[in-house]
């Protein structure tokens, strides 16, 4: 269990004031610029060595992708832009962060982009978060007002911008090409890599695209050294990690907790346990829609964390945990996961606009068992021509719960379409 004073986001439930002076009395902005002044390599070295990857769901090393920012600039400034269009089903972490702890994510703005160069920040916040813009911007403003960015940002003599733009509520903005693309006017659509951000992001420029916590999370780490981190959790899974529960599960919650902590005893300790007891169970999306679900079996022992998880074949992804107890009826769980997909894919892929589509119908009749047996191979191959072969990751993500569901889940399926052939034939003789 993770320590009390090892915790970074000490107003994730909002119990204090969220304000400059009050984040500042927890301990944010406190000497800000004398991190900057140990260098632009240092700061990038010291989260290389924390291992901190990537917590919008890629899991990929934060340190390492800083470090693809160009060094000497060729005419054109660096950009870092910040991934707030929290759209993923199950997940309300960054929320919460902008919400009632927004000078972390500031200072972590400013801490990032200067060691990649970058001349501003572009914090990308999801349409439907209303309030958390609004909030946000304040506390933009009280950071200006304070001489903490803009010209001389908190007297370090480095110059850095930081501004807040309103998404339209397109889950396919998340991805960080079309969240280029929308953040430069145009529909948000993903673009074909490479070019990689890195090299022609935001307006042509070098761009780095992060996760809110991801950001929020530096100047922690530069403050308490890059071991303390490190220290955290397990080994290529360090640190801390703010998880979501919701669901089936007595007390629903954000918590912030170590990296790898057991699934059971994240529900138990923070959640009050499953709704109805452990063995009421039936299973868990462990990361976020996206990712395929756990029966309780593999639930008893699993560690959330990225490769723990992967091995499942599953994965960590916002570390957005969904609970499902066994009044639960997955089958029709999943058909409104496809349902989902199906509407937020931006139809620039065939297989992602055909296959959606395709996918969610077929998903429909599962529900109800009108369908033969061997459509449940059918539908498994269609998802593997699906995933890998589009753009962007939607494809993936909306293949994946349907592996899942089949996966684990095939026995139920096939009941539900005996089931509902002998209903048929009953009425027929009737």
């Amino acid at each position: 269990m993770l320590r009390d004073q090892d915790r970074i986001f000490t107003n994730l439930y909002g119990f204090h004031d969220w304000r400059l002076a009050a984040a500042r009395a927890r301990g944010d902005w406190d000497g800000t610029a004398a991190l900057m002044a140990n260098g632009q390599d240092w700061i990038i070295d010291q989260v290389k060595a924390s291992g901190l990857r990537g917590r919008g769901g890629a899991g990929f090393p934060t340190g390492l992708k800083w470090s693809f920012m160009p060094k000497k600039s060729d005419g054109r400034p660096n950009y870092l832009v910040v991934n707030a269009d929290e759209s993923e089903p199950g997940t309300c972490k960054d929320r919460d962060i902008m919400r009632h702890d927004p000078q972390k994510l500031i200072e972590g703005c400013l801490l990032a982009g200067f060691a990649m160069r970058a001349v501003a920040a572009y914090i990308y916040i999801r349409g439907e978060f209303i309030d958390e813009r609004r909030r946000l911007q304040a506390a933009v403003d009280e950071a200006y007002d304070a001489g903490l960015i803009g010209k001389n940002a908190a007297g370090s003599g480095y110059d850095f911008d930081v501004y807040v733009h309103h998404g339209a509520g397109a889950y396919i903005c998340g991805e960080e090409t079309a969240l280029i693309e929308s953040l430069e006017g145009k529909k948000g659509q993903p673009r074909l890599k490479p070019p990689f951000p890195a090299n022609v992001g935001v307006w042509g420029c070098p761009t780095t695209v992060n996760n809110v916590e991801s950001i929020a999370v530096a100047p922690a780490i530069l403050r308490r050294g890059a071991a303390w981190f490190a220290g955290l959790g397990r080994p290529n899974n360090t640190g801390t990690k703010v998880f979501c529960i919701s669901g089936h599960v007595n007390k629903p919650c954000n918590v912030e907790e170590e990296m790898g902590i057991p699934l059971r005893e994240l529900i138990d300790r923070h959640c009050g346990g499953v709704r109805g007891g452990w063995d009421n169970l039936l299973a868990v999306i462990p990361g976020g829609s996206s990712v395929p679900l756990l029966p309780k079996a593999m639930c008893d022992d699993m560690l959330m964390d990225f490769d723990s998880l992967r091995a499942a074949k599953s994965g960590l992804g916002t570390a957005a945990v969904i609970v499902m107890d066994k009044s639960t009826d997955v089958i029709k769980a999943i058909a409104r996961l496809s349902a989902f997909y199906k509407h937020e894919s931006c139809g620039q892929c065939t297989p992602c606009r055909e296959g959606t589509g395709w996918m969610w119908r077929v998903m429909e009749r599962m529900v109800k068992g009108r369908a033969e047996p061997d459509e449940i191979d059918t539908l498994l191959e269609v998802t593997t021509q699906v995933e890998g072969h589009t753009i962007c990751a939607l494809g993936d993500a909306a293949a994946w719960p349907i592996q899942g569901l089949i996966r684990h889940f095939r026995p139920l399926m096939e009941q539900r379409i005996a089931d509902y052939k002998s209903r048929a034939t009953a009425r027929a003789a009737e």
